[in-house]
């Protein structure tokens, strides 16, 4: 009995981080370039099952029947990559990648990657992201933003008008990584620090006036959802359940 108690109070203890990462997905559900976190299940420990002979005279072989798992717990979490949906904003400071990459920002930490193209150009001319982290260029250096109408083309170069005629000022740095899943964690808000050099072959291309909005889907969350609530339920039945043969056990016990 103890076994099952152990087992049913493992699988509150997971679907309680479940429902945390679920929380703090629906919450960014606005938050443009965000990416969702999954989490899965694993056997938290397992123990053999084996039957003795029915027939005391024959050889003390037991048979192995299979396995009892002793209780869950949440494996690493994963963050999805996947490219979430456009928005058009129409805002020229607005940007989008449109395939893989990542924007390359300077940080206080150092140099971070992120999928959220809510740009702002600040009391300096530089142009920032919406934390006011620096955009960085193809080179790594920052970038300043003339007084002009600013346009960017696919490849991430701005170009900005005036009545002399449009002028670069810089080209927006993307990255990409083979393998952002392993080569990129989690860091600041919204923002991914790499463990290691970028080494992916092919970036996306920006789509000016556009953002790319959270990679998850309402209805599913919110099913999912129900889903932990239900079963965080039926492991809260099964600790009372536990609780109960326990107790009745122990009560059996001091009537001998």
């Amino acid at each position: 009995m103890i076994k099952g108690l152990y087992a049913a109070a493992s699988a509150l203890i997971a679907n309680m981080t479940r429902q945390n990462v679920l929380s703090h997905t629906i919450a960014n559900l606005d938050t443009a370039g965000f990416k969702r976190t999954m989490v899965t299940f694993d056997d938290y420990l397992s123990t053999a099952v084996v039957q003795p002979p029915a027939n005391s005279a024959l050889p003390k072989q037991m048979a192995y029947i299979g396995n009892l798992g002793l209780g869950v717990t949440t494996s690493p979490e994963i963050t999805d990559f996947s490219q979430g949906s456009l928005r058009q904003t129409g805002q020229p400071l607005d940007f989008a990648i449109q395939g893989e990459g990542f924007f390359r920002v300077q940080t206080p930490q150092g140099e971070r990657y992120t999928r959220d193209g809510r740009f702002l150009r600040d009391a300096e001319g530089q142009l920032v992201t919406i934390d006011g982290y620096a955009v960085l260029d193809t080179n790594g250096q920052t970038i300043t933003l003339p007084e002009g109408d600013l346009v960017a083309l696919g490849d991430g170069t701005i170009l900005v008008g005036s009545d002399q005629g449009a002028t670069q000022v810089g080209q927006l740095g993307l990255v990409s990584f083979a393998d952002p899943v392993n080569e990129l964690s989690a860091d600041l808000p919204n923002t991914y620090a790499a463990n290691g050099d970028p080494g992916g072959e092919e970036v996306g291309t920006i789509a000016q006036g556009f953002l790319e909005m959270a990679n998850a889907s309402p209805a599913s969350l919110v099913t999912e959802m129900s889903l932990v609530a239900r079963a965080y339920e039926a492991a809260q039945q099964m600790v009372q359940t536990q609780d109960e043969l326990l107790g009745k056990a122990i009560a059996s016990l001091g009537q001998w």
